[in-house]
């Protein structure tokens, strides 16, 4: 089953745009995902399993490197890209 995943990224620092884009480039180095960019999210497309285990790992090391931070997550079951 594929899944379409997006997720917003709120650091609780006023350095906030490294940490994100350092998050973005986690997801980017996870075989089998497709991972696209906005000026207001991140989406994520690609199999079930492989897209939650990619956001949970990545949120996971983001909070331990980070400290206070804040996702918001939209998850679609199927494929939201408009091709």
């Amino acid at each position: 089953m594929n899944t379409s995943v997006e997720i917003s990224m709120y650091p609780l620092n006023a350095d906030y745009e490294k940490p994100i884009l350092a998050f973005i480039d986690k997801l980017k180095a996870n075989a089998g995902l497709q991972v696209e960019m906005n000026g207001m999210s991140t989406q994520i497309f690609g199999e079930y399993d492989v897209v939650m285990n990619a956001v949970k790992a990545c949120m996971k090391s983001t909070f331990l490197e980070e400290g206070k931070v804040v996702f918001v997550i939209k998850v679609l079951n199927g494929t939201a890209k408009l091709d």
